[in-house]
């Protein structure tokens, strides 16, 4: 359910676009994560900084597209906010701390090195997939582009995470089944 309430702006994106186009797409795309923010909000949550991060980029880039009338600034949208999360991934690790195992800390036990090069794997994928979005985005058509940034994006997200559960899933310890004692 999370993951859907994550990707709804997008999804609420690519329905728009196939409907009514990139500036409909755009302002949708706002007005979803404007909803969603208050949604959390509304629920006495905590808004995490990247949920803050998305609306201002989402703001500022769709704006620019729907005030210029120029469906660039918002295919450069999700590079920005990619950028940003890996260049947060790698950059955290110079100040001896690491966004990965503060998230996932409290579910996983691996060691140092391991935390350390997952929030290096993170951050180096999100870099790459704004770089990529780039260059879906200059070589493609728009349409091309909109179906690439929900279901290219969405599954290099999902081979991405299965591809490192396996990687972890040689360092996680299992804890020892318990035996229920002998029933008389």
């Amino acid at each position: 359910m999370k993951f859907l309430f994550d990707f709804f702006p997008v999804i609420l994106f690519f329905v728009a676009f196939k409907f009514a186009g990139i500036f409909v797409a755009t302002a949708a795309a706002i007005a979803a994560t404007v909803a969603q923010i208050g949604w959390v909000l509304a629920k006495r949550r905590k808004v995490a900084n990247m949920q803050w991060a998305s609306l201002a980029i989402i703001v500022i880039f769709g704006g620019a597209t729907l005030i210029l009338r120029d469906e660039t600034f918002i295919k450069w949208k999700p590079t920005v906010l990619y950028w940003v999360a890996g260049a947060s991934f790698l950059g955290a690790l110079a100040f001896k701390s690491n966004f990965v195992k503060a998230v996932m800390g409290e579910g996983i036990e691996l060691p140092e090195p391991i935390w350390t090069r997952l929030a290096v794997a993170w951050g180096l994928f999100f870099l790459f997939q704004g770089a990529l979005n780039l260059w879906v985005a200059y070589n493609f058509s728009t349409d091309m582009w909109v179906n690439f940034k929900l279901f290219g994006g969405m599954g290099l997200m999902f081979a991405f995470v299965v591809a490192q559960a396996f990687w972890l899933s040689k360092y996680v310890q299992e804890e020892p089944a318990k035996t229920e004692p002998p029933q008389p």
